[in-house]
């Protein structure tokens, strides 16, 4: 029988904001959620993804010569593409000789991975890292998640859970047999805010952040903090709130504030970027944030 194959974008090694120590990130493609803030458009929906990095083109032409249906020109510097109309935009990014176009996605199978994971060991071993499988929703791919943290974990390498929660429970169980640690997303505690935001309720999301506690597996939440859109202090408190409920297993809330380093790659991937008007989140506010998680007798940190 083949092996299952992953699609992912990047390994990002040498992190250490994904888990404790140092870790490799795994970035896969997909995810079930359209959050308005997203900050990786390129991991939402399945399948590989061509970014256009202007800066690089020299207009050239090659890529106009080849683009179906006239759907690429040149105008004010750059080239214009019509991505409804151009149906062969990887064979344009091929024949580019200024790599002004990049692919983003390649499938890779489970062991091959874990031997480019594996290569960096000593790092995980002497900071107490390990690998984390984040997206998109890594869960969405969870037979290739499942057999590659296996192999990493049978080796004794630490292995991390990075998702928002919206997973069918059978499948989420089976990913825990092999996990050390999950990050959790809490977007919004009022289903009909995180349903407004996300494109999706949220009762799954908290249940399964339920089950999770109930396994005993460590968790550390995340919260991100969007200026005008899920920034009602009553609906963090409620979060915070829910956190705190699900007890021991909870051993930190990460604070993240809301930023806007991800919005050129709506550009690159011929997307509109929403949210340009929003503010940034003032730190006076994220302190209060802090304070109330203290008071909840959790441990926080903020990032951003």
């Amino acid at each position: 029988m083949p092996e299952i194959k992953g699609l992912i974008s990047t390994i990002q090694k040498y992190s250490l904001k994904d888990g404790p120590g140092i870790r490799s990130t795994v970035f896969l493609i997909g995810c079930n959620l359209n959050c308005k803030w997203c900050s990786n458009p390129e991991l939402n929906r399945f399948g590989t993804k061509v970014m256009y990095f202007d800066m690089r083109c020299k207009q050239c032409g090659a890529c106009v010569s080849v683009a179906a249906d006239n759907s690429i020109g040149i105008s004010e510097g750059s080239c214009r593409i019509d991505r409804k109309k151009l149906t062969n935009l990887e064979e344009c990014a091929d024949i580019c000789p200024y790599e002004a176009y990049e692919k983003v996605g390649c499938e890779i199978t489970s062991t091959e991975l874990y031997k480019k994971l594996k290569r960096d060991q000593v790092f995980y071993t002497t900071s107490g890292g390990g690998v984390t499988f984040s997206g998109g929703e890594p869960g969405l791919q969870d037979e290739f998640v499942y057999e590659s943290a296996k192999l990493l974990r049978a080796d004794g390498i630490h292995v991390a859970f990075d998702t928002a929660g919206l997973l069918n429970r059978a499948i989420l169980e089976k990913i825990l047999k092999e996990v050390d640690l999950v990050l959790y997303d809490i977007k919004a505690f009022n289903s009909y805010i995180h349903k407004k935001l996300t494109g999706a309720d949220n009762r799954l999301i908290l249940e399964n952040a339920k089950l999770i506690s109930e396994k005993e597996i460590p968790i550390i939440f995340r919260m991100v903090i969007v200026p005008q859109l899920n920034d009602n202090i009553e609906d963090i408190r409620l979060r915070l709130e829910f956190i705190r409920n699900l007890g021991g297993a909870v051993k930190q809330v990460d604070i993240l504030k809301y930023h806007k380093l991800g919005s050129g790659k709506y550009k690159r991937l011929g997307l509109k970027y929403q949210l340009n008007d929003i503010p940034w989140c003032k730190d006076s506010f994220i302190d209060h944030i802090k304070e109330m998680a203290i008071d909840y007798g959790l441990n926080v940190t903020i990032d951003g």
